[in-house]
């Protein structure tokens, strides 16, 4: 149900009475086509459907121009409850298999007695409603239409793929007008559009969709993230594993991870394997997940409570078989590198363990200038039907470790909001939750509390008392994967990113070739230093390089003329800064270095 029906029931009508009105419009324009379901959203509607002809969006203004039309003519809602057999036979005159087929599932399944229909002007709908009374309630230059996308109906990939018309509307024009150019600005920082322009990442489709490319660009962000990670850790008493990207598929049935994850994965690979001459097949599988290789690191060696907690970090490539129709740039890939550690730990070291792994969030994302999310934790859902083939059933375990986490998070001070039923199927977690450009709400970031593998691969360690304990594991990923947060980090930045961040940290630009020699001088000083400095020796005028290195959003221009030449200095020039400053050059590398080191966002 969309947000807006609490929020504004008049909006609401508003919305879902033009959802009505676009598909007779469509139905105008494309006799034939079957309808699906058109609801309101929370910044508009959608109506989907198999077209008789395809239509594009260049469609659009045709189908507004109609709709216009039919708002303007003033057509009522009108109401009607009909039985069962009846509704069945109005659905039978109207041809609507897919109303058909929703209608049997509320009157067997449902139990209803009574289906709902609309008609305004010619057109029929099965319909809860609400709606407006009539058309003329309904602000004419209030919505657009936005977008077409493929939408599987009832959202099953099994089912056939119908045409979802996506549109916004407000109760006014200026409202709208409003949100559409918010919406218009917004995707100019997109990460799939600014990740083509600022050569960062590329998708092949010879190696496959969701398997990207990171390009010399790209792979400085990556480099640069994963570094500040590894810091972290240092300081938070993390050691370094690395792990292979293979296993026996076995062990995911040891652990449990299958079903639970069977759809997610790649088909397993089978090789013949011969051993004193006897012939035997062997199945491995690319890791989804890099939890189960941490374990048998654990498991390697005797372990005392003296050893804990253990804290083992890698940053482990792991594959996942995501629907073709998720994966989209780099926010849904099918293969990843994901920020992760395990840390193995007694009961009475949770508290402080979570506490520890969620001020490594904070300071990660207070680095970055991160603050549009929350924090979701995930419990089990004791009631759902289907929680025997979702968890671990093991009642009083989940109660007792989602008090463990709630309790923690309590004693954090963050906010953090509840929601049943999307656990791991292991033990509860809390998310970081993140808003796209475009709206669409992801889980940049999530820590989980493990109590049931631990016990299925036979990990122990002595206690105090000599006797052998299981213990537990806190799964936690602060950067996420690699693709996805920094799908975030180019939307957060829109692709300007800060001095230490920056693919190039400095470019130098000359007036004229003469005095390139001098420009390349503190080239090489700088990337003495490390600095990712490089010089323009295109043969542009000065003023188009100085264009092409803001379309790139470098963050330090350096220009170079005969008076830096003769002074011995730079003329610096900051992304987004029309104010140029002049300067030493041994004062500016001191300055940039200290703006690398201590990671400003300045």
């Amino acid at each position: 149900m969309c947000a807006a029906v609490a929020e504004n029931p008049k909006l609401h009508r508003i919305r879902h009475s033009l959802a009505h009105v676009l598909a007779q419009a469509v139905l105008d324009l494309r006799p034939g086509s079957k309808l699906g379901f058109g609801p309101a959203v929370d910044d508009g509607f959608y109506y989907d459907f198999i077209l008789s002809k395809p239509l594009s969006e260049e469609d659009f203004p045709e189908i507004e121009k109609r709709m216009k039309r039919i708002i303007k003519a003033n057509q009522k809602f009108e109401r009607e409850d009909l039985s069962v057999a009846d509704a069945y036979s109005k659905i039978e005159k109207m041809g609507e298999p897919y109303k058909s087929e929703y209608a049997k599932e509320l009157a067997e399944k449902q139990g209803l007695n009574t289906i709902s229909f609309y008609t305004n002007g010619p057109f029929l709908d099965m319909c809860e409603g609400p709606h407006v009374k009539s058309t003329k309630e309904i602000p004419p230059g209030a919505f657009k239409l936005k977008s077409i996308a493929g939408a599987y109906w009832r959202g099953d990939e099994r089912n056939v793929m119908m045409t979802r018309i996506y549109a916004w509307a407000f109760e006014t024009r200026e409202e709208c007008d409003a949100y559409v150019k918010a919406y218009t600005d917004a995707l100019k920082r997109d990460h799939k559009k600014l990740g083509k322009e600022l050569h960062l990442y590329t998708i092949d489709e010879t190696i496959g969709k969701g398997l990207p490319l990171w390009l010399p660009n790209g792979t400085v962000l990556r480099e640069e993230i994963e570094k500040y990670m590894k810091e972290l850790e240092f300081q938070g008493g993390f050691q370094r594993v690395a792990t292979p990207h293979i296993t026996k598929t076995d062990l995911y049935f040891k652990t449990g991870h299958l079903p639970y994850y069977k759809e997610g994965m790649f088909p397993a690979m089978e090789f013949k394997d011969v051993e004193n001459g006897e012939e035997r097949l062997e199945s491995y599988s690319l890791r989804p997940m890099n939890c189960p290789h941490h374990h048998l690191i654990f498991k390697s060696i005797p372990r005392s409570y003296r050893d804990l907690p253990l804290r083992l970090a890698e940053y482990g490539q792991v594959y996942r078989y995501e629907d073709s129709g998720a994966v989209s740039g780099l926010l849904r890939v099918r293969g990843m590198c994901m920020n992760d550690a395990h840390i193995y730990c007694a009961e009475d070291q949770i508290e402080k363990e979570f506490l520890g792994v969620m001020k490594m969030h904070k300071d990660l994302y207070d680095t970055l200038g991160i603050e549009n999310f929350y924090m979701r934790l995930s419990t089990w859902d004791p009631e759902d039907p289907k929680g025997k083939e979702k968890y671990v059933d093991n009642p009083d375990a989940w109660e007792k470790t989602q008090d463990m986490v709630r309790a923690a998070m309590e004693k954090s001070g963050l906010p953090f909001t509840e929601v049943k039923g999307e656990a791991a199927f292991y033990g509860p977690k809390i998310d970081f939750q993140f808003r796209t450009v475009t709206g669409r709400e992801e889980t940049a970031s999530t820590n989980q509390l493990d109590f049931a593998v631990p016990p299925r691969l036979g990990l122990t360690y002595v206690d105090a008392n000599n006797k052998e304990q299981v213990p537990y594991c806190i799964h936690r990923a602060p950067a996420g994967t690699h693709e996805r947060f920094i799908a975030f980090l180019i939307e957060h930045f829109g692709g300007a990113f800060p001095t230490w961040l920056a693919p190039v940290q400095t470019r130098v630009v000359t007036v004229s070739d003469k005095f390139n020699d001098y420009g390349q001088k503190i080239v090489n000083d700088l990337r003495a230093n490390y600095v990712r400095a490089e010089m323009d020796k295109g043969s542009e005028t000065m003023g188009k390089k100085i264009r092409i290195a803001a379309k790139e959003k470098i963050p330090n221009t350096l220009i170079i003329g005969e008076k830096e030449v003769t002074d011995g200095t730079i003329t610096l020039r900051r992304f987004g800064q029309e104010e140029q400053k002049t300067m030493p050059v041994a004062e500016y590398r001191d300055w940039l270095l200290n703006q690398i080191a201590t990671r400003t966002l300045k």
